[in-house]
């Protein structure tokens, strides 16, 4: 049975003559310092295609003084989450629970071992006055050893890891400052495992006449691909990551639609087809989500003379029962070709952009950036214009995403001075015309609600799905109000 541990930890590499400054400092009274010696000895595993490296997981078999058995790191916000499993009566199997788990990142190509990593490590465990962790400081000696061809490749290095167990952001700084001071730097790769195949990603890479413009591309691509990535492990780990899925998906659609000229039109195309298939079966859940939020926490806020009837029960049931028939085809689309010829899409895409012949000659980004931007204004100026059509408001908070995320992307070509102004005025767009989208799919939601009161659920409780309307309306209207006073002065 695999249990899971939210990892939160800092690395520096240090030379060979490194000495560790003193951490009594870091003990609080009646607590300690423990320090022992732990040799460890770890064999990851990924595919041919190293998927696991590219999207800044790991899977590792290990053994040695501690620590015995499966991991699986996965990224979590500025953390990672590792998944452990047994090592079982064969050792040399990975667990189904973990294969599965990265299925939709191995493509379920069989993965193998990639390297073999020795680890003497000084361990300094800072214990509270009860013997809880307050932090780890791990000085690690390091011998790496990678197959391929006729013989691996053998590298040896020294770094330092400070990993939180309770202590807050503030004391992993402070122990963070002590180690720089005495000549520690903050590491240049993210684990064990990328330092080791740092030889093999790097005869990876390819050689373009313009690598800023090109790299700026491949860089922006990579992360929205990671972060969809990263929500497919979620989802199969049985947890809700679809916001921050979608929004990488929207930003990777926006690139291809707004950079179109720098990508292969025909793979492109594609692409940008079946993220938003994708898009749109993750909108159910998410929209299910948003909407119980937003009207449960509206009945709340209600005079409770105008509650007629148990409204939020049955807001309850409503959406939890729209979300899980969401989950469902979710789920069901996971398990099927079309999302795996997706992920393998993805995958290709984050190896190799689909770049057409001429923007490896002459890549040019800013007047994309440049007609995003008019584009975003002209669609704003003709719905304040106009004041009451709902999708002309739409259409312009689209076109705004479209501009704010074209300055993201452009952002080490057009100048971090110029891109962040830009992305502020689009953002605050964004927003407002968020707030009134929010407010008029929420209207519609109550409209339905309303219209079947009486013969789904209690008569009464159309009332109150009436006093709702009215208000969403009214929120509609005042965002409206807010874009326009805004846009006269920007």
């Amino acid at each position: 049975m695999a249990h899971t541990h939210r990892e939160r930890e800092d690395k520096f590499d240090v030379a060979a003559d490194f000495e560790l400054p003193r951490l009594a400092a870091a003990v609080p009274e009646g607590g300690r310092l423990d320090v022992a010696t732990i040799r460890l000895n770890s064999t990851y595993f990924d595919t041919p295609d190293l998927d696991l490296l590219h999207n800044r997981m790991l899977l590792r078999r290990r053994v040695g003084d501690a620590d015995n058995g499966w991991q699986l790191k996965v990224p979590d916000a500025n953390a990672r989450t590792e998944i452990r499993a047994p090592l079982g009566e064969d050792s040399d199997s990975i667990p189904t629970e973990l294969a599965d788990i990265v299925s939709g990142v191995t493509h379920r190509t069989p993965m193998h071992p990639v390297a073999y990593i020795k680890t003497n490590r000084q361990s300094h465990r800072i214990l509270d006055n009860v013997d809880a962790l307050i932090a780890e400081v791990d000085d690690d000696t390091v011998r790496a050893s990678v197959p391929g061809g006729d013989e691996a490749t053998l590298t040896s290095w020294r770094e330092v890891e400070v990993e939180a167990g309770n202590c807050d952001e503030d004391m992993l700084a402070e122990i963070g400052g002590w180690l720089r001071d005495a000549g520690a730097r903050p590491s240049t790769s993210a684990s064990k495992i990328e330092r080791a195949l740092a030889p093999v990603t790097a005869a990876e890479s390819v050689s373009v006449d313009d690598p800023d413009t090109l790299d700026a591309v491949s860089d922006y691509l990579a992360q929205q691909i990671r972060a969809i990535v990263a929500g497919d492990v979620a989802l199969r780990r049985g947890l809700d990551p679809v916001h921050d899925t979608r929004v990488a998906i929207r930003r990777l659609r926006s690139s291809l639609r707004t950079f179109a000229n720098v990508f292969d039109a025909d793979q492109a195309h594609a692409l940008r087809e079946e993220l938003s298939w994708y898009a749109g079966l993750l909108g159910d859940m998410r929209d299910a989500t948003v909407q119980r939020k937003r009207l449960t926490k509206a009945v709340d806020g209600l005079d409770p003379t105008l509650v007629v009837g148990d409204v939020t029960a049955w807001l309850e049931h409503h959406m939890g029962r729209r979300y899980s028939e969401a989950r469902v085809l979710v789920d069901a689309a996971l398990a099927g070709d079309r999302y795996a010829e997706l992920m393998e899409a993805l995958a290709k895409w984050q190896r190799r952009p689909a770049f057409s012949p001429d923007t490896r000659q002459h890549p040019k980004l800013k007047p994309d950036v440049r007609r995003a931007d008019r584009k975003a204004r002209k669609r704003l100026r003709k719905a304040v214009d106009n004041g009451v059509d709902e999708q002309a408001f739409h259409r312009a908070r689209k076109a705004a995403k479209r501009a704010r995320y074209a300055a993201e992307l452009a952002a080490p070509v057009l100048g971090r001075k110029s891109a962040k102004k830009q992305i502020k005025q689009h953002k605050k767009v964004q927003k407002i015309l968020g707030d009134h989208q929010d407010s008029v799919v929420a209207a519609q939601s109550l409209r339905e609600l309303g219209a079947g009161a009486g013969t789904a659920h209690a008569a009464e409780q159309g009332f109150t799905y009436g006093v709702l309307y009215a208000h969403e309306r009214a929120a509609a209207a005042e965002a409206r109000r807010r874009i326009a006073r805004w846009s006269t002065k920007n």
